[in-house]
């Protein structure tokens, strides 16, 4: 999975008035969660905007000013209910040999049978939440929909392997063709003359 870098600094002090100093000077206050004990710290705001406004999953490397180098994941974020702006952020501590869960993207690729004779595509999860250690996290999951015919559906179990695990029952739907009446007659009418033209050239 790919990183993003913050470049962070230590804060002792965590009180109101400090925050609120943090906030005016465009920093963001910080908890990273998951060690011995938490580690407070403060970065800039524009260092977030690739981790914060993105459909993709990332780990951080969190880099403090006193030389320590921290991996991570966002686990919470707070923004202003008027302005919008990021007030405050928690991590949590990634470590090698541990296992963590992510919510990870799902990326469809290919054009789906069904949907060209009229279906409707449904993506009821456009991410999926999994269990892995840091190094197996996937950037996202990939599904080929290209021969997803009317009323075919792809599930969590179909997806299953060896490097992380799905944590959603394996009868759920991550997406789907959905079954119209129309759309099925024109499937039906497809796959007929598909069936038909070979014996049309082999009479030739």
């Amino acid at each position: 999975m790919k990183s993003i870098t913050i470049n962070g600094s230590q804060r002792e002090s965590v009180g109101k008035k400090a925050t609120k100093a943090l906030r005016n000077a465009g920093q963001v206050p910080c908890v990273l969660y998951g060690g011995d004990k938490p580690v407070h710290f403060s970065a800039k705001e524009l260092a977030f905007s690739k981790l914060v406004y993105t459909p993709n999953a990332h780990t951080v490397v969190i880099t403090l000013d006193n030389g320590e180098t921290l991996n991570a994941v966002l686990q919470d974020i707070q923004f202003h209910p008027v302005t919008d702006r990021i007030l405050h952020i928690d991590f949590y501590q990634l470590f090698e040999e541990k296992e963590i869960a992510l919510n990870i993207p799902v990326n469809l690729i290919g054009n789906s049978k069904g949907v060209k004779n009229g279906g409707v595509l449904r993506r009821p999860y456009r991410k999926l939440r999994v269990k892995a250690l840091p190094a197996n996290l996937p950037d996202f999951i990939e599904i080929d929909i290209t021969d997803l015919k009317i009323g075919d559906k792809v599930t969590v179990g179909e997806l299953s392997n060896d490097k992380y695990a799905i944590l959603h029952p394996d009868n759920s739907v991550v997406t789907q063709v959905r079954t119209s009446r129309t759309a099925v007659e024109d499937e039906e009418e497809e796959e007929a003359a598909e069936a038909a033209a070979p014996e049309a050239a082999a009479a030739e």
